[in-house]
């Protein structure tokens, strides 16, 4: 397995490439469908735009207040949901996060699923937003 833990706080290199050079932070003007998830435990909230053409994520942005683990795993979604169909990006979940970073300290993993949760709240917003009447 590639990006398994190191040193770095028990994070993998990708995780913490992904919290110090975010390519995906910031929000998409007038977005398509956006997503806001937090979790009141830990404080971390994340806020997930998308834009959708021809039934696909074209673009995705974030902006998370959140640990590392927030962060990264909110460029993580953003990666691996960028370009599919939303029948595809709905599929996507924590566990696909986790494997992408490839590690992440068992006590963060919440994060995952906090980033899962945001782009199916985000798709959720665009399908009620182009219902057809």
């Amino acid at each position: 397995m590639a990006n398994i833990q190191n040193n770095q706080g028990g994070y993998s290199k990708r995780a913490m490439d992904y919290f110090q050079n975010p390519k995906h932070v910031g929000e998409i003007e007038n977005p398509d469908g956006t997503g806001k998830v937090g979790n009141p435990v830990c404080g971390d909230v994340m806020h997930i735009y998308i834009k959708v053409e021809d039934n696909k994520i074209s673009e995705i942005r974030f902006k998370t207040f959140g640990c590392v683990a927030a962060i990264s795993s909110s460029e993580a979604l953003c990666v691996i949901a960028e370009g599919k169909p939303l029948d595809e990006a709905e599929k996507i979940t924590n566990k696909d996060i986790l494997g992408h970073l490839g590690w992440l300290p068992p006590v963060k993993m919440h994060c995952s699923i906090l980033g899962a949760e945001g782009l199916h709240e985000a798709i959720k917003d665009y399908r009620e937003k182009h219902k057809k009447a």
